[in-house]
């Protein structure tokens, strides 16, 4: 796995966790404890997936198919058809 840059991996943290914070009604920290431990968050944190392809937006609707059915490559922006 080739790690991101700390710096870009901040910068979808903070952008996504106030989305999840927003959205689901949670404390900031809450809503980070349920971004980075999720597949989407592992995902972004590879470079060879290539997640920062995607906006902060799309990193927020990957993680919520991740949440609704339990896999992050059901998203739109992953999947292949």
């Amino acid at each position: 796995m080739n790690r991101l840059e700390p710096e870009v991996i901040d910068y979808y943290n903070n952008e996504v966790v106030k989305m999840v914070a927003k959205k689901y009604a949670l404390k900031p920290m809450d809503a980070f404890k349920l971004f980075v431990e999720s597949k989407t968050h592992e995902m972004l944190e590879d470079s060879d997936c290539g997640m920062t392809d995607f906006g902060a937006g799309a990193i927020f609707e990957i993680w919520e198919c991740e949440k609704i059915t339990g896999d992050p490559r059901n998203s739109i922006y992953i999947r292949e058809e």
